[in-house]
C-alpha cells in the first residue's frame, strides 16, 4: 500500500528535527557516502549532491542516472538556497495554498524547481548552510531517502 505524501506539518517537523550540531568536509562525505550506501541498497537510480556556501562538497552518480539528474539538482537546490527550506516543503506550501510554484512564484521553473530531493543543511545556533539533493526518484521518493540518510546520521 503507498504511504500518502507528508504533509505540511510533517515536513516542517522534520527541518526542525534534523538540525546539525556542526557540519564538516568529514562530515558531507560521511553523509554522502550513508546516500550512496541506502540507495545501493533500493537499486534507486539517482545521483546524489551535497553543497554548503556555494562550493560542491560531494557528488556521486550510479547506475541509472543521466545527466538530467544534475540538472534537477541544481534546481531544487536552488529552491532551497533561495527560500531556506527543502524543496519538497515549498512546493507543499504552494499546493497547500491551492497554487503551484510554477503558477505563483515568479521564478524561472528552467532555473528552480520545488520538488523533492533536496534539504537543508541546518546547523544550530547558525541557521541554513548548504544543502544535500538526491535526484532519480518519484519526487516523494528523493525526499524519502534523504530523509532517511539524515536521520540514521543524526541518530534522531
Amino acid at each position: 500500500m503507498p504511504r500518502t505524501a507528508p504533509s505540511v506539518e510533517e515536513l516542517e517537523a522534520q527541518e526542525r528535527r534534523l538540525v546539525f550540531r556542526q557540519f564538516t568536509y568529514d562530515d558531507a562525505w560521511a553523509l554522502g557516502s550513508l546516500l550512496v550506501e541506502l540507495a545501493r541498497e533500493r537499486r534507486a537510480p539517482v545521483a546524489i549532491d551535497i553543497h554548503r556556501a556555494g562550493q560542491q562538497l560531494f557528488h556521486a552518480a550510479l547506475p541509472g542516472s543521466t545527466p538530467d539528474n544534475d540538472v534537477w539538482i541544481a534546481r531544487k537546490r536552488r529552491v532551497v538556497e533561495r527560500y531556506g527550506a527543502a524543496s519538497y516543503l515549498v512546493g507543499a506550501r504552494f499546493r497547500a495554498k491551492g497554487t503551484t510554484f510554477e503558477d505563483s512564484s515568479r521564478l524561472d521553473p528552467g532555473t528552480y524547481a520545488a520538488h523533492g530531493g533536496s534539504f537543508p543543511l541546518t546547523v544550530e545556533n547558525v541557521g541554513v548552510i548548504g544543502s544535500v539533493t538526491v535526484s532519480g526518484l518519484p519526487q516523494v521518493e528523493d525526499h524519502r531517502l534523504v530523509v532517511a540518510a539524515l536521520e540514521q546520521f543524526l541518530k534522531v
